[in-house]
């Protein structure tokens, strides 16, 4: 879901969430927020690292809110999203990106790395992609 600040991208992810866990388990992240988390747990402890990523896996959506608001510098960051994104793709389960900046614009955010950007692009707008556009 792209769009500028304040265009409902977030509520409108959110009240899919919700709806969705009805039936489902779902994961509600600021994405900046998990890839800090999980690279210091992946430091300091593997096997909790593995283990949270397995449910993170094994959820049937997961929303990632602020996708790439502000710059990805370290490259653990970077393999942590790509193989989260990577294997939720191989699962065919559901992942929606709430992001302000156009995907064109997200190579520029990624380490300045255009072949990470272009692998992570391409698993994050993989099936359909939603502009909200504000009056």
């Amino acid at each position: 879901m792209l769009g500028e600040s304040d265009a409902g991208k977030s509520y409108l992810a959110k009240a899919i969430g919700i709806k969705a866990c009805n039936r489902y388990n779902v994961g509600y992240f600021h994405s900046e927020e998990l890839l800090e988390s999980m690279v210091a747990l992946k430091e300091q402890d593997y096997d909790k690292y593995a283990r949270k990523m397995k449910k993170y896996l094994k959820w049937e959506l997961i929303i990632l809110d602020d996708f790439l608001l502000h710059t990805i510098t370290d490259e653990r960051e970077i393999k942590i999203l790509f193989e989260l994104l990577e294997k939720r793709n191989e699962q065919r389960k559901s992942t929606i990106v709430c992001s302000q900046r156009d995907p064109d614009n997200w190579k520029a955010m990624i380490l300045n790395d255009e072949v990470s950007a272009n692998s992570i692009m391409k698993r994050a707008t993989k099936h359909y992609t939603i502009k909200i556009n504000t009056r």
